[in-house]
């Protein structure tokens, strides 16, 4: 049997450099991109790294940094992000079937079936390929376990000298630590900031020191899952490995609004939105579904913070929108309190099942032919919205309101995915 091999394929800056891929002008200029509300920095350019701006940054607060130095900013643009992802999927799994998605922006590729003689070959043609047919820089990390792999495909975007590839699994035991001792303990996955202070307190300071911690120790300090890390660091493979076809276990959708709002009409509106773009998934991942539930909530940053939340049961699995939509509607005027100003909902899709086969209770009087004609009729709405775009066939519901919308006026256009955003030329 193989051994294990992995390479992650990692993005750089990726919502940075979807902008980029449609304004080559903003090349070596600093730019961000803010979160829902244009809040807060989610995305920076390297150049913007180098001014100082920290990831989460609140917007309003860096607004004369903007100014003075010039920085480019964007609303996320989540829906040409999403599809630029989709396209550097379906180019690694041309690579091979045996990819795991691990973000919109990273995936892992098993390796250990693949004949390859020259990893950091193969890994520069990856780059150029991806380069070449998607418009994205990646880097590419090459190691025996996930933790390896992506601690060497950071460390390829900090040192030129590698060029967007690093293959820990051939360097010899002492060139491989120099990069495991280049890296702080935070920047270990698995660490982050909140263990961080605890390993450091005991003298842990870089992803070599944790490599050579003693197992009894790392379950100490960490438990199991600082066992799993050691283990991961000293090329022993513990991280389930996830192909991108499995199907999702759960389906989550929210948003912050655009403003606060109690009018039941506008989450009316907001629910069944977000309820409708959750079955598409749900669908789409060939499932169903016998409880849902949503919540809506006030904001956090007020005084008196209310969530309130409300759960449905179904009598027979059901993937059809409009059946979530307008059950959870209902369940949501049992816990609606006027008197609120709300400022966020979500709804989630939980423990869902094959849609291979629907079980009915004993006492059931459910029409199959009813099952069988909402089957037919959701596929016909998500035909008609592949064929002619997003919502072109939507429910009623979504149209009484869209101040709950979140605020996007720096927005770019979604050129891979709108007809009328595509850019017009006109030639004399």
């Amino acid at each position: 049997m193989p051994q294990p091999l992995f390479a992650l394929v990692d993005c750089n800056n990726f919502f940075v450099s979807c902008e980029r891929l449609f304004r080559p002008d903003l090349e070596n200029r600093p730019v961000v991109v803010l979160s829902s509300n244009d809040g807060c920095v989610v995305a920076r350019s390297n150049e913007a790294k180098a001014l100082g701006i920290p990831m989460g940054a609140p917007g309003f607060k860096y607004r004369d940094l903007f100014r003075r130095e010039g920085v480019v900013q964007f609303s996320a643009n989540f829906e040409l992000y999403g599809d630029i992802s989709s396209r550097i999927i379906s180019l690694l799994t041309a690579i091979t079937p045996r990819t795991e998605v691990y973000s919109v922006d990273e995936s892992f590729l098993d390796l250990s079936a693949l004949d390859i003689t020259d990893y950091q070959a193969w890994g520069r043609r990856v780059r150029s390929d991806i380069r070449q047919k998607a418009g994205i820089p990646v880097s590419v990390g090459i190691a025996p376990s996930k933790t390896l792999a992506k601690l060497a495909a950071a460390r390829s975007k900090k040192e030129a000298e590698l060029e967007g590839v690093l293959e820990i699994a051939g360097l010899a035991a002492g060139q491989s630590d120099l990069y495991l001792s280049r890296t702080a303990i935070e920047d270990v996955w698995g660490v982050g900031r909140r263990l961080a202070p605890r390993l450091r307190a005991n003298n842990i300071a870089t992803a070599l020191d944790l490599k050579h911690l003693p197992l009894p120790r790392a379950g100490q300090l960490m438990g199991v899952h600082g066992r799993q890390m050691v283990l991961e660091l000293n090329g022993t493979a513990c991280l389930p490995f996830t192909p991108e076809h499995q199907a999702h276990k759960s389906i989550m959708r929210g948003r912050t609004f655009g403003e606060e709002t109690g009018s039941f009409a506008v989450l009316e509106a907001a629910i069944t939105s977000l309820t409708a773009a959750a079955a598409v998934r749900l669908r789409q991942n060939n499932s169903l579904v016998t409880t849902a539930g949503l919540f809506v909530a006030t904001s956090r940053h007020k005084p008196g913070y209310r969530r309130l939340e409300a759960t449905v049961h179904f009598a027979v699995a059901t993937a059809d929108s409009g059946q979530l939509a307008a059950a959870l509607v209902q369940a949501l005027k049992t816990v609606y309190q006027p008197n609120l100003k709300y400022y966020r909902a979500a709804i989630l899709l939980p423990e869902l099942i094959p849609n291979t086969a629907v079980q009915t209770s004993l006492l059931d009087d459910t029409d199959p032919k009813q099952f069988t004609a909402s089957q037919r009729r959701m596929e016909a709405i998500d035909n008609l919205n592949d064929r002619y775009g997003k919502q072109t066939v939507r429910y009623a519901a979504e149209d009484l309101s869209r101040s709950w919308q979140p605020k996007k006026h720096l927005i770019s256009p979604r050129y891979t995915s709108d007809w009328q955003s595509l850019p017009e030329v006109s030639l004399d």
